[in-house]
């Protein structure tokens, strides 16, 4: 990697500027001597803020409460302190909850793969209290789906049926489908996809073949291999513009593993993700110091990283909440230009033709009996047109 740096960081909020060089040194002597110019003037609410915003209060956290007493006001400390043993709590009743969904799929005979959580907290960071989650993630067979799903119900798990379909067209549309315990409290989602379509991704079975087994429980507990979840943690994070620095911490955190680069690359290309790997390594270098070494330049190395990895800088001045409605014009409108510049030619071409698959939509437009729906690939073009002179003239 060039040691310059590549990112324009002039609009960055001097917090988050903050932030990132505590994330990056945890050594009291260094921030004091050669960093303490960056605590002055800072507005410590908004420094909370970003903090939460960015799920990285409790690593943040365990590298403050070492600095000297000057540096940090008092009741920041105090907030973090709290907010990190409600994060413990939580993560414990997490973990009390993976062993129960584990033991009920073994004995359904449904093979399991999870994907974030405390698994992840505990394989990266050594400690599940230095990561927050807020949900539980697996992966299954989509062929399992359905004994998945009732047997979710009958342990009083309550479904988000939000997903519209037609002509079956959830089946790669969508990767995942929620539930909700009322009780326990504790949101599950189900993906039979790593991502949402269109796209190539690798199979249940192959993930499966290379799977890591957690010794964070005394029972078998499978995850993804190290090759396959940094496909997966890339291609999350890009997906929602790095908007947290959470994720970009858990890439930082990944590079210290014994990874096999050519294998990983290797995946990366196969399925169109080589110039996401090549952005995450950019961001994690510059901005958390991450050391990127030679074996990592069979990722790292590609034409267009340096220009997507500042493309993410956006979400970063801006505090960017994808996950709350509505998300304003104009962060949509970037988004949506972001996600198809992330795209290799291939995977755009592949995008473009799935516009022409009907949606869901269409049929609350155009109302057909189900064995008509056959009709809405000739009437997509037309119904299309249809929306976007309605749009128009509305606006």
């Amino acid at each position: 990697m060039n040691s310059t740096s590549t990112l324009n960081l002039a609009n960055i909020p001097k917090e988050l500027l903050l932030i990132l060089e505590i994330l990056k040194y945890n050594n009291d002597d260094y921030i004091h001597n050669h960093k303490s110019e960056l605590f002055r003037g800072i507005d410590w609410d908004l420094f909370i803020k970003l903090s939460k915003h960015h799920r990285i209060y409790p690593i943040l956290y365990k590298n403050i409460k070492k600095f000297k007493s000057d540096l940090i006001p008092s009741y920041v400390l105090k907030y973090f302190s709290s907010e990190y043993k409600k994060n413990t709590f939580n993560m414990l009743h997490l973990c009390a909850e993976i062993e129960y969904i584990n033991k009920c799929f073994n004995e359904a005979e449904i093979k399991i793969l999870f994907l974030k959580g405390p698994i992840i907290a505990h394989s990266l960071y050594g400690d599940i209290s230095l990561r927050t989650s807020s949900d539980i993630d697996f992966l299954i067979p989509l062929v399992k789906l359905e004994s998945a799903e009732a047997l979710l119900a009958n342990q009083g798990y309550i479904k988000d049926d939000y997903i519209k379909t037609v002509l079956n067209d959830w089946k790669w549309r969508h990767h995942h489908v929620t539930y909700f315990h009322p009780e326990k409290k504790i949101k599950l989602e189900i993906h039979w996809r790593l991502n949402p379509g269109p796209g190539n991704e690798p199979s249940f079975e192959e993930l499966w073949r290379r799977k890591a087994n957690s010794n964070l429980f005394d029972a078998p507990t499978f995850f993804l291999g190290s090759e396959d979840l940094f496909l997966f943690l890339v291609s999350h994070g890009a997906r929602h513009g790095w908007s947290r620095l959470r994720w970009l911490y858990d890439i930082h955190l990944m590079l210290e593993l014994e990874i096999n680069w050519q294998t990983t690359s290797t995946l990366l290309k196969k399925y169109q993700f080589h110039n996401l790997g090549a952005q995450a390594l950019v961001l994690t270098s510059e901005l958390l110091g991450s050391k990127v070494t030679n074996d990592m330049s069979l990722v790292s190395n590609h034409f267009r990283s340096k220009t997507l990895a500042n493309d993410a800088i956006f979400y970063l001045e801006r505090r960017v909440n994808l996950h709350t409605d509505p998300v304003p014009d104009d962060v949509s409108r970037y988004h949506s230009q972001h996600l198809f510049s992330l795209m290799t030619f291939r995977r755009k071409a592949i995008f473009l033709l799935s516009i022409l698959h009907p949606y869901p939509e269409d049929v609350d437009i155009l109302p057909l009996p189900r064995k008509l729906h056959f009709l809405y690939f000739p009437l997509r073009p037309f119904i299309w047109l249809w929306k976007r002179t309605r749009k128009q003239a509305l606006s």
